[in-house]
Parts: C-alpha cells; structure tokens; sequence
C-alpha cells in the first residue's frame, strides 16, 4: 500500500471517530400530548391546536430544529402535524410546544364507518414523533402506543 493512501486512510479513521465522540449517548425526549382544541374552520378540513410537552431527561441542552408527528387510531392515520417553532430545551427540563394539525378527513370517515359496524370497547392508539435537532445530535424518533377505553 503506498503511503498516501494509508494517510487518508487513517486521517478518515480518526475524522470518523472524531465524529462520534462529538454525538454524545442521549434518551430520547419523552413527547407527550398535553392538549387538543379545535380552530375556527377557514374553508379546508377540520384544523386543531396541539399541545405538545417535551421533556428532557439528559444534562444537554436540546435545540430543536422541528418536530413532526402523528396520531393513528386503529392503524388509521387521523391527525399529523410539523413545526419548527420550538423552545430551546434546557437539561432536565420540559417546555410545551404548540403546533396546529389537520384531520385525514377519508380515515376519519372510515374509522366511523368502522365503528359502526363494530361492537369494540376499546381503540388502540399510536403516537408518533420525529424530532431533528439543530448541530450533531441524531434524529431522534418516538412512539407512545396505548389503548383508549370506550366505557
């Protein structure tokens, strides 16, 4: 092997273990729904208010470039929003982040549809988010799934 490959060999070694000591080991943020108001219609589908809290369970300061999610009802996509309008999240902290989100108005009919012909006291749920942080932190991805009762 001649030398100049070698050298950038190892400088590409040492630049990629570089890298991944820069990215330090995180939880991810715990997101959780705080709130759902609808908005007054302005001629498209039904518009709602998310509240979002966004908890930080490590000693680093999260800077959040955006936010995007996603509220499935029977594995029905119902409601999915974005935005890029969120607080600098202090360690160990939590701050609520507001966002405005559509209803996928042909899943909602089907869901309905669905339910009449179902006798079900119980819909499961899926809460997704994806968050993408400003510098070198990694997308962070989260899931909350549960079942909502109908007693």
């Amino acid at each position: 092997m001649n030398k100049r490959l070698f050298i950038t060999l190892m400088i590409g070694v040492l630049a990629t273990a570089g890298c991944a000591s820069i990215s330090p080991e995180m939880d991810p943020p715990k997101v959780t729904v705080e709130s759902v108001e609808g908005l007054p219609s302005s001629g498209g589908g039904p518009r709602f208010k998310i509240k979002l809290r966004v908890t930080n369970p490590n000693k680093q300061t999260l800077d959040i470039a955006g936010i995007s999610y996603s509220i499935e009802v029977l594995d029905r996509e119902l409601l999915s929003g974005v935005t890029n309008e969120v607080p600098v999240i202090e360690g160990y902290s939590e701050e609520i982040v507001t966002l405005e989100a559509g209803i996928n108005l042909f899943q909602f009919l089907r869901l309905l549809a669905g339910l009449g012909k179902s006798t079900a006291d119980a819909l499961d749920y899926r809460f997704s988010a994806k968050i993408d942080f400003n510098g070198f932190i990694p997308t962070q991805r989260v899931e909350e799934t549960g079942v909502l009762d109908l007693k």
